[in-house]
């Protein structure tokens, strides 16, 4: 899942610290970096959901790759959305905000949902960067009254899936505030687009 990168529409917390270019350029690089690192994995098949809907057909997303519009609705509905109209098996969604995603842990969440209903790859700061589900022999509905953006978005969603098989995978920091940003440029050893 992906907005478009467009200067005060994305990654509203990190712009109100450094400024709505530097938000901008960090989710254009943020996800370039991620799709050149997991879109053309030959293990699975990745399209593009993206937000807002007319940003589908934008000319700034690698070419080859299939795209959708996420529709409309919270993030727990647009999510619905794509586990339910996506083609048939195991479907895993992630976000491109945060910059430790490889195509290790992607193969380690498709891995284990031939084991359970679902899996989730916990973030830092109480949410998920990678949620996965089996599919069979129903779509489950996880996403309901989740407090998104919140530290409780990940137990929510859990609590939701009581009763159900759940594995978790690697735990990875986004990048959402300054400090964030701060830790991804040490962590990876580069500089990260900044002002």
């Amino acid at each position: 899942m992906v907005k478009v990168p467009v200067a005060g529409r994305v990654k509203t917390r990190l712009a109100a610290e450094m400024g709505v270019a530097t938000a901008a350029r960090f989710a254009r690089h943020a996800a370039s970096a991620l799709l050149q690192r997991v879109a053309h994995d030959a293990r699975w098949q990745t399209t593009i959901a993206v937000a807002p809907d007319r940003g589908a057909s934008s000319p700034i997303w690698a070419r080859g790759l299939m795209r959708q519009p996420q529709g409309s609705g919270d993030l727990g509905a647009r999510m619905q959305r794509i586990m339910q109209r996506t083609v048939r098996g195991p479907v895993v969604i992630i976000g491109t905000d945060v910059p430790g995603i490889r195509p290790s842990h992607i193969q380690a969440a498709f891995r284990l949902l031939g084991m359970h209903d679902a899996v989730f790859g916990a973030a830092t700061d109480g949410g998920y960067w990678l949620i996965g589900l089996r599919r069979r022999p129903r779509i489950l509905k996880p996403f309901a009254a989740v407090r998104w953006s919140t530290p409780h978005a990940l137990s929510d969603t859990l609590a939701n899936l009581r009763g159900r098989s759940i594995a978790l995978t690697a735990t990875l920091a986004d990048v959402d505030t300054a400090s964030d940003f701060a830790r991804h440029a040490a962590a990876f050893g580069r500089r990260v687009p900044g002002p």
